[in-house]
């Protein structure tokens, strides 16, 4: 992952700040809606692809990178500390910190959750609702992978590269093929996991699942298995496969932090720019 890079500040003071942690999916939604009611914003994402979504309007701050940097012995924990006390230390606090990371990014939201309780600071957790599962296979944990391979089939792993080599490991009767993004560590963690160079599709999402139907055809996949993560992704991969005729495996998605108010995007939107939101700022 990169270091965190600011990419472009507001003047620093003035109150009503904000640190919004997310990506692509509700982040750019609820930092528009959030600048539109007067809130200094801090958006921290992982890429500068995601990076682009946000544009560069009045009053966002936004920083590129793992938030723990690249130090290998920093933690998620350090870096989220770090972050909290730099803007207590700096005169210009966080009012609220926004927790709006992908459902699955747990070591980040555990991060978050803990030093945020122990620095006493205001956290809130975006809840995003889960889709309906239609005729997919819910699979509780990829520990009961083995349980609905077939010996042979042609498995498609659209989990994230993290989890890749777990999943072979609990699926061994399967041809095993992956899609990851377009990301060198990515890469190497599919390869880590044994996945055969000719079977693994380094690729970014596409808009209308286009390119990943394409990719089911040319592999012959039998069954994908993705994440129920409630996103735009989870979405075209039921599509897919029910065009296709492909059967699908949805990994459960895991819990959320406990202690951790957990609101859909609209309640927060209230919370915020409703009767809890800042004053106007003046001129």
């Amino acid at each position: 992952m990169e270091a965190p890079i600011l990419m472009h500040a507001p003047p620093s003071g003035g109150g009503n700040r904000l640190w919004l942690i997310a990506g692509t999916g509700e982040g750019p939604v609820l930092a528009a809606a959030l600048l539109q009611s007067h809130w200094r914003v801090r958006v921290s994402v992982v890429s500068r692809a995601a990076a682009l979504a946000y544009g560069c309007p009045p009053g966002l701050e936004l920083t590129v990178g793992a938030i723990e940097g690249e130090q290998p012995d920093r933690s998620p924990e350090a870096g989220v500390a770090a972050e909290l006390e730099e803007a207590r230390r700096s005169g210009d606090p966080f009012h609220w910190v926004i927790d709006a990371t992908h459902p699955f990014a747990t070591r980040i939201s555990a991060a978050l959750a803990t030093e945020c309780r122990r620095l006493r600071q205001p956290l809130l957790r975006l809840r995003r609702p889960a889709l309906p599962s239609g005729c997919a296979r819910i699979l509780p944990a990829l520990s009961a992978l083995g349980e609905h391979c077939r010996p042979g089939e042609r498995l498609l792993l659209a989990i994230g590269a993290r989890q890749l080599a777990e999943a072979v490991r609990q699926g061994p009767a399967a041809v095993h093929h992956a899609r990851v993004l377009p990301r060198p560590e990515a890469l190497r963690q599919a390869m880590a996991a044994g996945l055969a160079p000719d079977r693994v599709a380094c690729l970014q999402p596409g808009s209308d699942g286009a390119i990943e139907a394409a990719l089911c055809r040319q592999w012959g996949i039998d069954t994908v298995l993705c994440r129920r993560s409630g996103s735009r992704t989870e979405l075209h991969w039921q599509r897919i496969c029910e065009a296709l005729g492909l059967r699908l495996l949805l990994l459960e998605r895991p819990g959320e932090p406990l202690g951790v108010p957990c609101l859909p995007l609209e309640a927060i939107l209230e919370k915020l720019t409703g009767s809890e939101g800042p004053a106007p700022c003046p001129g």
